[in-house]
């Protein structure tokens, strides 16, 4: 009987996996608020002519029922992390990462904060409201405008505090943060003047009291040191005399407006030569009519 004789030239080619668009694609958004860094990692579901959220016209229930755990996007939980410590309505967020889940309901939605990051779907076979850090409570919004793909996006953005919206399909949620960042600039002063202050450190200093409408007694001071050891500059100068308008003295403001306005004129410095003349001409005015 004969013998069939199999001859291999090369091993046996396996399968591969091909990788294929998502139905829910991947999204990171990271947003500053002061010296503070808040990263939302999640996916971004799209409206595809489906209900959203609470019940469909025929009784169904839609996408997101009410009342129902929601993962606040799709696939794997959504990740929050901030990289100092935050608050969220009242309550504290300490440095981390936390997942984001919400229980809407028509009226108002609960957002969670939860300790647990490691869960994929929607949650509701593994949430367990013992590792939530917290939870507040948010009413959703009507926006005159369809948003097919679920986004969390950032606004009303300043040195302390951000809103994080979620919008999708014609609803609309609102969370605000709120970040200590004076404290944590009162700290970085601190440190910096204790070490080896140059001017730049001093006028840095006094610069962001200045911005801030805090502190102005303390803001001259290190202008006056900045000075001292940097010399003339029309940058320091200006900065001074708005310092100087704030405390009300406005005739010291005028002296060194019109140090700047020199100091800038030689330099070309155009912008600063207008907003020296403009507030020269406004604080003479404010003393005439004294």
């Amino acid at each position: 009987m004969p013998i069939l004789s199999l001859i291999f030239f090369g091993p046996l080619k396996s399968h591969s996996q091909i990788s294929h668009p998502k139905a829910s694609p991947f999204s990171v958004i990271e947003q500053e608020v002061g010296l503070s860094k808040i990263t939302i990692a999640y996916s971004r579901p799209a409206v595809r002519g489906r209900h959203i959220f609470g019940t469909q016209p025929d009784g169904q229930p839609g996408l997101v029922p009410y009342g129902r755990i929601w993962r606040v996007g799709a696939n794997e939980s959504t990740k929050i992390t901030v990289d100092t410590d935050m608050q969220v309505l009242g309550n504290d967020l300490p440095k981390g990462t936390y997942a984001l889940y919400a229980f809407p309901e028509e009226k108002e939605w609960q957002i969670v904060f939860h300790t647990n990051t490691s869960h994929w779907g929607d949650g509701r076979n593994n949430y367990n409201a013992d590792e939530d850090l917290f939870r507040v409570v948010v009413k959703p919004q009507a926006i005159p405008y369809h948003q097919e793909n679920f986004l969390i996006a950032f606004d009303s953005i300043d040195h302390s505090s951000a809103q994080m919206n979620l919008l999708w399909a014609n609803t609309k949620v609102t969370v605000p943060f709120a970040v200590d960042t004076h404290a944590q600039m009162e700290a970085e002063i601190a440190k910096q003047l204790k070490e080896n202050p140059t001017a730049q450190t001093y006028y840095e200093a006094a610069r962001y009291l200045q911005e801030q409408g805090r502190d102005f007694g303390r803001a001259l001071e290190y202008l006056n040191k900045a000075i001292a050891i940097g010399g003339d500059t029309y940058y320091f100068h200006r900065v001074k005399s708005l310092v100087e308008a704030a405390l009300g003295d406005y005739r010291a403001a005028i002296t060194s407006a019109e140090k700047s306005l020199k100091l800038a004129a030689a330099q070309e410095k155009d912008e600063f030569v207008r907003m020296n003349r403009k507030n020269i001409k406004k604080w003479r005015a404010m003393l005439s009519e004294n």
